[in-house]
């Protein structure tokens, strides 16, 4: 990786970086001047609470409206779409288990009552939440953001159906993703001035409880990606390619991973995935299917931070992470990585998520504690992510060219 690669990728996740510590210096050493900035880090949320919405949509919308059905490709997406959804609710479950063993928030830092962050809907109503919304326009709300990928799915099958990959709409809503994805971009780069104020408040809000959070939350995040690394891929790489899956799994990982890390893209990643892919043996038409595909839905770094970042906020809001919100925390853990952009800072779209179900009327303190964690958390889930795509399509191959492919292409 080249050196002005790596600059930059990482400038500006340095600059944010640096922006919250320098705030957090600031909120300290200086409470009153925290509230002159503090406008500019909610001008940087309004914007982006503006752009969530049509992103969401366009994206999802598009990337469905787009796809080219024939009976292979059904069958190798539907292994790969329920290989996702297998190991993000492993990836999550295990990380409920470590924020109950180990949780990352031990002193509250504002005390509110269990209605104020969510828990105040039937369990019957709640599911009538999750997944719909009253009428058109209340889809167009931040906090409807499950309901709008649930509609966003339809309405891309749709599209789909009624004009192709190559019609009006799946080319329009292409097109609507990459402007919207370009003001994201735009909007990224007063990311930290943004976060030096957000920053400078937390801090002359909470005082010293903030550091050591983050310290508990990186010691389990950074350590927990590398074990899994080590651990899951490598019986992966067994159960879909055999007693030779593993070798040639960890001769062919390391470019990716290391890709990953230097990009901390998802969409960076795929060509590299693809080269791995295409060296190890894998058919042409699974890669090009799990890889891309495993770029936008293929988040099992993410479902590890979405469960870290509901249970840190839940910890500073002063809630108990107890056994029955497991379920509703796993499931939009899984769901909410679909949402997710396979670029750097794709993980706001998951923040929004998150807030809208479990702390919509705390929205504006959740949101920069929630990104602040996704920042921090950043390269190792992107690494995680992205690696696993080529992983996963062991997997895929094993169910779709039988179980000795990768023998067959050892012998060819």
């Amino acid at each position: 990786m080249e050196k002005r690669a790596v600059l930059k990728n990482y400038g500006l996740l340095g600059a944010m970086l640096a922006a919250m510590l320098t705030g957090g210096v600031t909120g300290w050493l200086w409470p009153a001047a925290a509230g002159t900035v503090r406008p500019l880090g909610q001008i940087f949320i309004n914007l982006m609470f503006c752009v969530v919405v049509p992103l969401v949509f366009s994206s999802i919308a598009g990337a469905i409206a787009g796809m080219r059905s024939v009976r292979r490709a059904g069958r190798i997406m539907g292994v790969t779409v329920l290989t996702f959804v297998v190991t993000g609710i492993l990836a999550a479950v295990l990380m409920f288990l470590l924020m109950k063993a180990f949780p990352p928030v031990l002193t509250p830092w504002q005390s509110l009552p269990t209605e104020a962050v969510g828990d105040y809907a039937a369990p019957g109503q709640l599911l009538v939440n999750f997944f719909t919304a009253e009428d058109f326009v209340g889809l167009l709300s931040r906090r409807a953001m499950l309901p709008l990928i649930v509609f966003s799915v339809l309405l891309g099958f749709a599209a789909n159906l009624a004009g192709g990959p190559d019609g009006p709409v799946a080319r329009g809503l292409t097109a609507v993703t990459q402007v919207m994805m370009q003001l994201i971009r735009l909007l990224t780069y007063y990311a930290p001035v943004a976060f030096f104020a957000i920053f400078a408040g937390l801090v002359a809000d909470y005082g010293p409880k903030i550091a050591g959070a983050y310290g508990r939350a990186m010691a389990v995040y950074y350590p927990l990606c590398f074990v899994y690394l080590f651990t899951a891929f490598p019986l992966m790489a067994r159960l879909g390619g055999g007693r030779g899956g593993v070798g040639i799994m960890l001769r062919h990982i390391a470019r990716p991973a290391l890709t990953s890390l230097g990009t901390c893209s998802s969409v960076a990643t795929i060509p590299a995935n693809l080269e791995a892919a295409e060296d190890t043996g894998i058919s042409r038409d699974v890669a090009e299917m799990v890889i891309p595909l495993g770029a936008t839905m293929h988040m099992d770094g993410s479902c590890f931070s979405c469960v870290l970042k509901i249970a840190f906020v839940w910890g500073a809001f002063g809630q108990e992470l107890t056994w029955g919100k497991l379920l509703p925390i796993v499931a939009v853990a899984v769901l909410s990585s679909v949402g997710m952009s396979g670029v750097p800072g794709g993980g706001y779209i998951g923040e929004y998520i998150i807030c809208s179900l479990f702390f919509p009327r705390q929205m504006e303190m959740a949101f920069p504690i929630l990104v602040a964690v996704g920042n921090l958390v950043d390269p190792p889930a992107t690494m995680i992510n992205s690696s696993g795509d080529y992983v996963v399509s062991f997997l895929v191959s094993r169910f779709v060219d039988g179980k000795d492919w990768l023998t067959r292409h050892q012998k060819g």
